[in-house]
Order: C-alpha cells, then sequence, then structure tokens
C-alpha cells in the first residue's frame, strides 16, 4: 500500500470528508495515480482534478502551495507584510473554498491579505495587485478546462504569472514543506479580527473598469452605432457576465442579448460542459439566440474570463473566428484606429507568441510597428511588456496568442477578454457602420498578405504513462530528419530544448517550410496533452486548406 496514502488516511489531523473519500477508493493503481507524487507546479502554478491526494487539487494542496509561496515572499520582500498579497477565485467547484484557505495560509505567515468576497475574472486579480500594490497574488481557476478541474496560479508585484526562474524558486520552497496536513491555517472568522484579511472595496473594480473604458478607441462610433448593433454574449457559467456587460453598456451598447441558461456561475457547468471558447460547441447555444435575435457579433469568455471567443455575421450565417483571425483583426483594427487618431507611436511594440499565426506579424509591418516572438505563456508576454517599460525603447500596444488571449493596456499583464470583448465591439460597429462584416476585413487581409489558416491538433495523455508517451514522441520528433513536411521542403528546424534565439529553454520544435507555412509541436503546460501547430499561408484558402491537410498527414502518421 501506497505509505502517503497510508499517512494521509490515519493523519489525526484530516477533515472527515477527505478520510471518507480516501476510505471508499478501493483501487490500487488510481491510489497510486493519486499519491505517486505531488501535483505538479510550474510558470502556469499548478491545475489538476478535484480530489483527495496529493496529485490531486485539495485544500492540502493548497496550502502546501500557499506555504511555500508565502515563504518565497518572506525571503524576497521585506515589506510584504506591510503589502500583503490578492487572492481571488472564479466559479468552480471548490474555489470559494480554496480563495479561504489560500489567505488563512497567508495570514498564518503574518502576511496580509486582500481577499476578494465574490468571484473574479483572472484580469481583475492581475489588475488589483498592481492597484493596492501588493507583492504578489493567487488566483484560483483551472481557466477553460473540463469541470472536474481546478487550479492555482500565482503572480508576482507586477501583476504577471511567475517566470521559470521565480517559479523554479517557489516550487523549491513548496517541496520543503514537510506536511501539508500540518500546516497552520487562520480562520476567515480569526484572520478578520487578527486585521490580516481583507476585502478589497468597491473601488478596486471602479478603477478596472475606468481603465479598460480608456483603451476604447472610437467611443463615438459605438454611439453611432447603438440603435443597430446587435451582441449576443454567453460567459459560459463564469465570471464575466458582469464586467464584460458593464464596459458595452457604459459605452452605450443597448442591444445585449444573454445567452441565459449559461448566464448564472455553476461549477458543473451544466449547459456548457467544456467551457473553452476555443471549442464550437461552447458557442452553440449562442448562435442559436444571435439567429433568434438578428445580431452581428457574438462573443463568449471562459470561466476566469481571460479568452475571448468570437462569431459574427457573414451572408446569412454565423461565422466563428479562430483566436489567431480574431487576434489579427483587433490589431488591424487598433494600429489603424491609432494611425488616424495621429496616437501611433514609432517605436511600437507587438507581442505574440511562437505558435501564433504569422499574419498579424505582416500587418504589423504594414503600420512599421515591431513584432516580437515568445514562448507560449502569458507570462512571457507580461516579462517583455515590463522589460520594454524600464527600456523604454519600445511603447506596447498589444499581446496575444492562438489560444483567444488578448491584451491591450499593460494595467493588467495577463490575458484579458474583457478588453478584447469592448474591442471586439466596437470594431464590429466600425465596420457595420461601412457596411462590411469582420470577414469582408479578413478578407482583405489575405488579398493582401496572402490567406493564412491554422490547425491545432491536440492528444489528451493523462498519467505518468502519458507523460512517458509525450516524451517518447517529442524524442522521436527531434530524431526524425524531416526534408519535407506534406510535399513542402522544411528550410529549417527550430528546437527550443535548451533556449533558441534569445528565449528559454522550452520542449518546444518548430519547423519552418518553404512556403512560409509551419508546424511546432509541444507538450501542453497546463493539461496532459501534447499539441500539434499548423500554419498553412496560400494565395486561396482552397489552396491554403489542401496545404494543411498534407502537412497533417505528414506529422500525425507517426503518432496515430
Amino acid at each position: 500500500m501506497n505509505e502517503t496514502y497510508l499517512h494521509w488516511l490515519n493523519h489525526p489531523r484530516l477533515d472527515p470528508g477527505t478520510r471518507k473519500e480516501l476510505e471508499s477508493l478501493r483501487d490500487a493503481a488510481e491510489i497510486e495515480d493519486r499519491f505517486s507524487r505531488h501535483l505538479s507546479f510550474g510558470t502556469a502554478g499548478m491545475r489538476g482534478i478535484i480530489g483527495a491526494g496529493t496529485n490531486r487539487m485539495n485544500r492540502y494542496t493548497v496550502r502546501r502551495a500557499t506555504a511555500g509561496f508565502a515563504r518565497h515572499l518572506l525571503k524576497q520582500f521585506a515589506d510584504v507584510h506591510e503589502r500583503g498579497v490578492v487572492v481571488a477565485h472564479d466559479s468552480r467547484k471548490y474555489s470559494a473554498e480554496f480563495a479561504s484557505e489560500a489567505a488563512g495560509v497567508f495570514a498564518a505567515h503574518g502576511i496580509p491579505v486582500y481577499l476578494f468576497p465574490e468571484l473574479r475574472p483572472t484580469p481583475v486579480l492581475s489588475f488589483a495587485v498592481r492597484h493596492l500594490g501588493a507583492r504578489g497574488g493567487v488566483m484560483i481557476t483551472a481557466s477553460h478546462n473540463p469541470p472536474e478541474y481546478n487550479g492555482y496560479k500565482v503572480y508576482g508585484p507586477d501583476g504577471a504569472q511567475s517566470g521559470p526562474e521565480t517559479a523554479g524558486q517557489i516550487q523549491r520552497e513548496i517541496a520543503a514543506v514537510k506536511d501539508e496536513i500540518e500546516l497552520d491555517v487562520l480562520s476567515l472568522a480569526e484572520g478578520t479580527k487578527q486585521g490580516l484579511i481583507l476585502r478589497p472595496g468597491p473601488e478596486v473594480d471602479e478603477a478596472y473598469m475606468e481603465h479598460v473604458k480608456s483603451l476604447s478607441l472610437r467611443p463615438d462610433v459605438i454611439r453611432q452605432a447603438a440603435d443597430d448593433l446587435r451582441i449576443v454574449y454567453t460567459p459560459l457559467h463564469g465570471t464575466g457576465l458582469r464586467p464584460v456587460t458593464g464596459i458595452l453598456s457604459e459605452l452605450g451598447i443597448r442591444h445585449i442579448h444573454i445567452v441565459d441558461k449559461q448566464a448564472t456561475p455553476d461549477p458543473a457547468f451544466p449547459h456548457a460542459p467544456s467551457p473553452n471558447p476555443e471549442e464550437p460547441e461552447a458557442l452553440r447555444m449562442a448562435l442559436v439566440l444571435a439567429a433568434e435575435k438578428d445580431a452581428d457579433l457574438v462573443i463568449a469568455t471562459d470561466p476566469d474570463a481571460d479568452r475571448l471567443g468570437v462569431a459574427v455575421r457573414h451572408g446569412g450565417e454565423y461565422v466563428p473566428l479562430t483566436g489567431n483571425q480574431i487576434g489579427a483583426l483587433l490589431l488591424h483594427y487598433m494600429l489603424e484606429r491609432r494611425r488616424e487618431l495621429g496616437i501611433l507611436p514609432e517605436n511600437g511594440l507587438i507581442l505574440k507568441t511562437i505558435v501564433t499565426s504569422e499574419l498579424g506579424r505582416k500587418v504589423a509591418d504594414t503600420y512599421g510597428v515591431a513584432t516580437v516572438d515568445l514562448l507560449t505563456g502569458f507570462k512571457f508576454i507580461a516579462e517583455k511588456i515590463e522589460e520594454a517599460g524600464r527600456s523604454g525603447t519600445h511603447t506596447f500596444l498589444m499581446g496575444y496568442e492562438e489560444s483567444y488571449g488578448y491584451l491591450f493596456g499593460d494595467f493588467v499583464r495577463d490575458k484579458d477578454a474583457v478588453q478584447a470583448a469592448m474591442l471586439a465591439a466596437e470594431m464590429t460597429a466600425w465596420h457595420k457602420l461601412r457596411g462590411e462584416t469582420l470577414v469582408d476585413v479578413l478578407d482583405r487581409l489575405f488579398a493582401e498578405h496572402g490567406v493564412h489558416q491554422e490547425t491545432l491538433v491536440s492528444y489528451t495523455l493523462p498519467g505518468a504513462d502519458g507523460l512517458r508517451k509525450m516524451e517518447a514522441w517529442m524524442d522521436a520528433l527531434r530524431r526524425t530528419p524531416f526534408s519535407e513536411i506534406g510535399g513542402i521542403p522544411v528550410l529549417s528546424v527550430e528546437d527550443y530544448a535548451h533556449g533558441f534565439a534569445g528565449l528559454p529553454p522550452s520542449n518546444v520544435l518548430k519547423f519552418k517550410l518553404a512556403d512560409e507555412s509551419w508546424v511546432a509541436v509541444r507538450p501542453s503546460g497546463t493539461e496532459p496533452k501534447i499539441k500539434f501547430y499548423f500554419g498553412a499561408v496560400g494565395s486561396t484558402r482552397e489552396e491554403t486548406a489542401s496545404k494543411l491537410e498534407r502537412m497533417k498527414r505528414t506529422m500525425l502518421k507517426p503518432v496515430e
């Protein structure tokens, strides 16, 4: 029998609910999976299935991670006892309880905690850390993962998720925790009584909304289109309803139709079993409502409101846009309006990831704006924003990644679907007044820069065996001497395992092809998946789609 399992089961301080769950376990393989290792902690924090065990999300793994983070902060910042940390949570199962556990551990370490009393989007947590001058933050969320997951994201004083070096330091502190069940935790009542657990006031939310509103480039356009512009929105049972509808209403949009069945925060996600705006199923109910209301724009945010999905009416039907397409359209709109208004800086900077479409770079080049590629993960975009701000060499304008994450205002240092929703609505209004849809605009970009199409193929491989398979596949791909992919010659192979082009080491391979097409492969940092990214460039949609299929056949055959 697993020794750690027995230690938990027989521990006198174990809560009755967890003990009952452990007593119910009969399968040795499941016990081993739950207790063979600790839930991994990295640059994205930790994320896992909810349940009892060291390899699950529960109150004890949250306490362990928080104790390690608290000890890291105490070593790094002499003033953390004055400046404190911020803790927020989304709508997932046990999110509020896990947030309270984290607050209690910080308080037990003498660190003041600003604990949001109700659910908040991830970008609000990022903003609050900066706005309150805190030394760190914790967001309890599993983002767009299925309902059985929850997670724990760590933020630094800049409001950004931890980079590799800081995450490594925190991980070492977490690993030094001997027994998570023995950790001291103050109750909310006791922490509040001691003045260590505080509640942020409404001024934090109000300040955030004012900052978002300031990003509007042509608020007059929304007022002009207000009578005719119709938007359907779904928060997918998450945190976005109040801030997204609030900012759209403040800007004067009158016709906002909410998908009622997906409006209420619900950890079971009963009407959105896969609450991920990247997946077509997530928009299904919204598209039905859009047809009823003759809507111009459909938008969806994931549970912690850091990702935005979009569909637009075009030619009598609704066309879902990919994350790459949304990013290119938002980028084009933002740069075009800035140039017209005379506020496009000469040293503008666009940040994107190495698995994001090259269409954005071509759009930025048109306006004389620099584009920098970074590793996957918004923390790397946030690091570059901070670096540009310190050096003054560039002015940050936009950061985005293909997985539906966008940022315009650097008062937040993570993806922000509230910002993106506002600008998507404004962009739609602008083009509607000119008799255009966003698909029309995309077609113009394709005509100018070539048709860019991308797709993602993921394989889910849970457990230790899955990790071994992913490692073996990456090794096999590194050993395979591809001379062509899909009949297109390979120009170069970029292996990021030991760092590449000044970027930190990462388990990523990228194949660049002779016609500007490309393929990238990487294991996910937040899910038990290996991901294959394909980007094709051609002169027509048909030609580009054909290239994608040929490239997929070449790359996926060894895996399948």
